[in-house]
């Protein structure tokens, strides 16, 4: 069975993506890396015009499922943020607020991304 480039699971993670680098930018400012920055903003208008494409590709019954799973990389990222704010509390010192957002934002995204293949890989078997 052939798999389809393009689902509304690959979307949500692609806007995670997008979240997860626009999390990013804070940091850079505060450190002064503007080539940083604009290679940041580069692939987040990339990956934001894939999704964009992909989402014009999808099926109507797929592009009813998106929102579901745009609410479920929120809780996600959530559970980044908590996740790094309790092992930033217990094994650091603290931290930048940049330095936070961007570190809780990026386990959001691995645990949305796990969880959505850790499913895939349930329904298939």
């Amino acid at each position: 069975m052939q798999r389809v480039p393009y689902s509304p699971e690959r979307i949500s993670v692609a806007v995670g993506l997008c979240l997860v680098m626009l999390a990013a930018v804070p940091r850079y400012m505060a450190g002064g890396h503007e080539t940083r920055q604009t290679l940041i903003v580069i692939a987040v208008v990339l990956v934001a015009s894939a999704a964009i494409v992909q989402w014009r590709m999808l099926s109507v019954d797929a592009r009813q499922r998106l929102p579901g799973l745009l609410k479920r990389l929120a809780v996600m990222m959530l559970l980044g943020m908590v996740g790094m704010g309790v092992w930033h509390a217990l094994f650091t010192d603290w931290i930048s607020w940049q330095v936070f957002i961007s570190h809780g934002a990026t386990l959001g995204i691995l645990i949305h991304a796990l969880s959505l293949w850790w499913l895939g890989e349930r329904q298939a078997g």
